[in-house]
């Protein structure tokens, strides 16, 4: 059969190294994220977790289902999972682009009123529409794509020329540029304007502090407050980087698909570029949380010593256990992990009192 792919065998080839890659750093990584930050209580509590763990939720989603299937098809340069899961894989591309981007916009839109509207923020976030707002950001992100999947607009199909499901022309009409409009461009465009503001309104404050502090003597509460400021703004210049590492990543497969015709390109190689840059973009925000906030660390390091303390005790509990049972009750057992649980507890209240 004659090989009618526009790309060359050696990009293909790159793509399905790439993917692969990507989807054991990817799950992995956005694994151990979800597992920390649920089990760090310091960070769990605040409303911003939510939508970072849906963010990350997101990621994972897409490096265990989407990647492998897109890793397999450049590796055989064909798809060949039928038609049923062809139609269920731009679903799921697309739904995710958007949930990661919404989830960001949710995340910006609490940073500002966090910073900027503080007397809002306790009213706004309570669980009830943390919950709401998280239904609304995975449930629009997927309805977005109805008149495609109904074939209204558009149609989810398979394109033989790259191989690849994606969102095609019905009737000469695609769905593809007012869902890059809606779902991309409006976005981006929210999450700009509220950084903005946000950066405005801390130099605001910044300016105002120093004014106060040349005429009166700091209390423990303006102290706390400082540093309270300051955290936050760490956290929110950690969201900054996500998001702009985010529109680097995907920018370019977004104009790619929406401006250039992919079948009737002169440089296939640069549209494998833009595909890995994307995928990227999914592995790439466990790196910065570990970069670039120490509260994300810590709980990466608690995780993984968790997991160590763990692994240790399994393996040693039962030859400390036979070893003790006949010169001692099984009371002694316990005392013996006593100091440990409560050095570990003596951590957490120094952790807390610290922060």
């Amino acid at each position: 059969m004659e090989r009618i792919s526009i790309y060359p065998h050696s990009a293909s080839l790159f793509a399905a190294i790439s993917a692969s890659v990507f989807v054991v750093i990817g799950v992995l990584g956005n694994l151990i994220t979800i597992l920390a930050l649920i089990m760090c209580p310091k960070i769990r509590g605040h409303a911003t977790t939510a939508f970072v763990l849906s963010l990350c939720i997101s990621d994972l989603l897409f490096c265990s289902l989407s990647l492998p299937l897109t890793a397999v098809r450049f590796f055989q340069e064909k798809w060949t999972f039928g038609d049923t899961l062809c139609k269920i894989f731009p679903v799921i591309f697309y739904g995710n682009v958007a949930v990661s981007l919404l989830s960001m916009v949710g995340i910006t839109l609490n940073r500002y009123i966090l910073i900027g509207c503080h007397s809002l923020y306790v009213r706004i976030y309570k669980t009830k529409y943390i919950i709401a707002q998280l239904i609304f950001v995975w449930s629009i992100s997927f309805m977005l794509l109805l008149p495609a999947i109904l074939g209204i607009w558009g149609e989810m199909g398979l394109d033989e020329a790259t191989f690849s499901c994606t969102i095609l022309k019905k009737d000469g009409k695609s769905i593809k540029k007012t869902l890059f409009i809606i779902g991309f461009v409006l976005p981006c465009l929210v999450i700009i304007v509220s950084y903005s503001c946000i950066y405005i309104t801390v130099l605001r404050q910044k300016k105002t502090m120093r004014n106060h502090r040349q005429f009166d003597v700091l209390t423990k509460e303006q102290i706390f407050y400082d540093r309270k400021c300051r955290e936050d703004n760490r956290l929110t210049l950690m969201m900054v980087t996500i998001f702009v590492c985010f529109l680097v990543c995907f920018l370019p497969l977004m104009l790619a698909n929406v401006v250039d015709d992919e079948r009737n390109t002169s440089y296939p190689w640069l549209h494998i570029i833009a595909s890995v840059m994307a995928w990227a973009s999914s592995v790439i925000n466990p790196i910065i949380y570990a970069a670039s906030n120490r509260n994300y660390r810590s709980a990466y390091r608690k995780l993984l010593a968790n997991l160590r303390f763990w692994t240790d005790t399994r393996s040693s509990v039962r030859s400390k256990t036979f070893h003790h049972s006949k010169n001692s009750k099984d009371i002694s057992g316990t005392s013996k992990n006593t100091p440990i649980i409560q050095g570990v507890k003596m951590n957490n209240i120094k952790q807390d009192y610290q922060n």
